[in-house]
């Protein structure tokens, strides 16, 4: 087996080098089916192609590298790792990214030994949800969630992900191609944890027992334009001050009720000139919380208070609901085989909750999922600044090696599919 810690500064180094697939220059923004893309499916190829590793890119843009199993008789199924490869704008070089490179990793301390299943690296062509404001279109396709009014919705410049797709030289009628079939045995996702929990309890290694459930919405707040200077404050109809009013009220009440968080996260007013009352304001909403019906019921109670607020103003309000995922338990049997590699190499298993949301909650509708948490120095995420420790890669590395040798001699994980 390899040496976990210099596959750790290989990985470190690798992240770096697709940190400099971006949209722009001087920062990392890589959004879905952007150029930088193609480069990033390129490098990771590359670096599996000696492994004896095949690749291909689904028709939403996914990349997929298959790691043949042992030559056993009869048809063998597959185990998936991985995660996102797009960003957000500004980003870090380890969200997402690193469990891809960490799934290329595992494949290298393999060292040319095959197990009894395949392995299937994906790096998913969306998570973040950034260029057309609805997450995971990368992990939808592998469940068959990509619908015709998702794949209609289109990005500020009124390109529809179909549209995106075709562009990209991708053919949008091979969608449903994209689906894991039955021969998936489980998923499991590698990922900075991307909050301070790690850190304070002094732990490299977190096992995620399950992901918060999450809503996101769309308000539009509507009043009237008119002068700033000519229009007493009596008598105006302000959509972008009705929207502060209502935000305040989002903030309060997740203040007051335990583990809820809410975000009103962009704002967007019209016509957006200095001296014009606000006619329109467009702002956005994220609920999230482990339990779904005190989530549902503060989404519900925001529902009212805008309403309220704009019926008082004299205004009108409309809402959009963009997602609405409930929490997601990770497999029971594969959380316990991750606790157990966690101890193998070396570290006090912690069980945790994700507040953020994650390829594994969309996995998990049709295959057994788990996901391990790296470290976050300073719970720093989604801004340069973002890090990890090398020590707590290679201890992943070890955990995640520990996994699949547990996965392969355990006689609870079947090795074979159960359809020819």
């Amino acid at each position: 087996m390899h040496d976990s810690e210099a596959l750790a500064h290989e990985v470190i180094a690798r992240c770096q080098t697709l940190a400099r697939f971006s949209e722009d220059s001087g920062s990392i923004r890589r959004t879905f089916l952007s150029p930088p893309m193609r480069d990033c499916h390129r490098e990771i190829a590359g670096w599996l192609a000696p492994l004896g590793a095949t690749s291909r890119v689904d028709a939403v843009g996914n990349l997929r590298i298959v790691y043949p199993a042992a030559e056993v008789e009869g048809p063998v199924s597959r185990l998936l790792i991985g995660s996102h490869l797009d960003t957000v704008p500004n980003a870090g070089p380890y969200d997402g990214v690193l469990g891809v490179v960490l799934a290329v990793a595992l494949l290298s301390a393999c060292n040319g030994r095959k197990l009894p299943f395949a392995i299937e690296v994906i790096g998913f062509s969306e998570e973040e949800g950034i260029r057309f404001g609805t997450p995971f279109i990368g992990s939808r396709a592998l469940i068959g969630r990509l619908d015709e009014e998702l794949l209609n919705r289109e990005d500020a410049q009124g390109i529809s992900i179909r549209q995106a797709i075709e562009k990209f030289g991708l053919n949008s009628a091979d969608i449903a191609h994209a689906a894991v079939q039955n021969d998936a045995l489980g998923y499991v996702e590698f990922h900075i944890e991307q909050g301070p929990v790690l850190e304070s309890v002094g732990r490299p290694l977190g096992v995620v027992e399950a992901i918060a459930g999450q809503s996101r919405l769309e308000f539009t707040f509507e009043g009237h334009a008119n002068h700033a200077g000519t229009t007493p404050m009596k008598l105006r109809h302000d959509a972008l001050a009705a929207a502060a009013e209502w935000i305040s009220a989002v903030e309060r009440r997740a203040q007051d009720t335990p583990g809820l968080v809410g975000t009103v996260g962009a704002i967007q007013a019209k016509p957006g000139a200095v001296n014009v009352i606000a006619a329109e304001t467009l702002v956005s909403l994220d609920v999230r919380h482990q339990n779904d019906e005190t989530r549902n019921t503060a989404v519900s109670y925001f529902i009212r208070q805008a309403d309220d607020i704009s019926r008082r103003r004299a205004l009108r309000v409309r809402s959009n609901v963009l997602m609405d995922q409930r929490a997601v338990p990770m497999d029971p049997f594969l959380v316990s085989q991750v606790e157990q590699a966690v101890a193998s190499a070396g570290c006090v298993p912690y069980r945790m909750m994700s507040g953020a949301g994650h390829d594994a909650m969309i996995l998990a509708e049709k295959v057994r999922s788990a996901m391990i948490f790296l470290r976050t120095p300073g719970g720093i995420s989604h801004d340069p600044s973002e890090s990890v420790e090398v020590g707590d890669v290679a201890k992943a590395i070890e955990c995640g090696s520990c996994l699949l040798e547990q996965l392969a001699s355990s006689t609870e994980f079947p090795r074979k599919t159960q359809h020819a």
